[in-house]
């Protein structure tokens, strides 16, 4: 049960805490994070090593669950935006369009491949175990199905209507549906993919030291982090038109970086380490930055220091240990 409960735990607590998007002030929010991040994280990779998918699958269907995130359970990407709920800023057709395309990347990633990879990391002997059993799926499964329930019912009819005093909102069926349609085609995607990364490997060219991995890895996903005070209207000045190609364009950097990185020879855990180091990194300087522009309260930044220092503590205990 080892490796199931530090996934259960890391999938919200990276994606969340160590970011400050769930604050210490409202801790009791981990909870229902727990059932739908920590769940779907475990569903996804149970069901790759399952069926034997490579890493590009679980980015895959990480997509898909941030799309459900974002179009079922909070409707966060179709809803109008607490902050650019005046001017609309980056909304058109309906879909906060700057917003989908942060949370898509952040919820993929931070939510999914970096817990997965972690833990992976932390039980190298388990790797290739799916961890789960039919009883163990099943438990998954409801868990993942109440609490995104109930992380729908308290943000949509309750927390947007009586705390930010929001008119309630329901998403058009179109809308939905598309959206679904959208997630089916992840998942089948995701099954006929490659396991490999669709390369080869290049001799001659050996991997890069691991500290030049976190390093890069950090540079990449401090932008993406921070990404999301764009979609909230921060800064009015910066264009949609400008912005989201290069969104997109970042997006597709870091992950030819990524693929030409994994390609080369002496590729190991230490490399792997670094890249999830590095992505932690990013995660939680660029929520200091986050507190820093739309505010925090003292016990919040006081808490998410803590937890940071906690992390890169554990972080560097489980580089010394890969390293022996």
């Amino acid at each position: 049960m080892a490796p199931v409960v530090m996934l259960l735990l890391l999938a919200p607590v990276i994606s969340e805490m160590l970011y400050g998007a769930t604050r210490v002030s409202f801790l009791f929010a981990l909870i229902p994070e727990i059932g739908v991040w920590g769940c779907g994280a475990l569903l996804i990779r149970y069901v790759v090593r399952r069926w034997h998918r490579g890493w590009l699958s679980v980015w895959l269907l990480g997509l898909a669950l941030a799309l459900a995130e974002e179009c079922f359970i909070q409707q966060t990407s179709l809803a109008p935006l607490i902050g650019s709920a005046a001017n609309g800023y980056g909304r058109a057709v309906g879909v906060n369009w700057i917003y989908l395309i942060w949370a898509l990347g952040y919820e993929s990633i931070w939510v999914v491949v970096v817990p997965i990879q972690l833990t992976e990391l932390v039980f190298p002997g388990r790797r290739k175990e799916p961890w789960l059993r039919t009883g163990g799926v099943l438990w998954a499964g409801l868990s993942f199905c109440l609490a995104s329930f109930i992380a729908w019912f308290t943000w949509t009819k309750q927390a947007r209507t009586k705390v930010f005093h929001l008119p309630p909102y329901d998403p058009p069926w179109l809308y939905l549906l598309l959206a679904g349609l959208a997630i089916a085609l992840l998942v089948v995607v995701a099954f006929v993919v490659p396991v490999a990364w669709p390369q080869k490997m290049q001799a001659g060219r050996p991997s890069p030291r691991p500290w030049r991995l976190g390093l890069a890895a950090a540079l990449l996903g401090l932008p993406w982090g921070t990404f999301v005070l764009v979609s909230y209207g921060t800064w009015l000045w910066i264009q949609p038109a400008v912005i989201i190609p290069l969104a997109l364009g970042w997006a597709l950097l870091a992950f030819l970086l990524l693929r030409g990185w994994t390609s080369q020879p002496g590729w190991q855990d230490s490399h792997r380490l670094a890249v999830v180091f590095g992505a932690i990194t990013a995660c939680m300087v660029s929520g200091f930055i986050v507190f820093a522009v739309g505010g925090a309260w003292p016990m919040d930044w006081i808490g998410k220091a803590i937890m940071n220092l906690a992390a890169v503590a554990g972080l560097s205990r489980l580089g010394r240990k890969i390293a022996r």
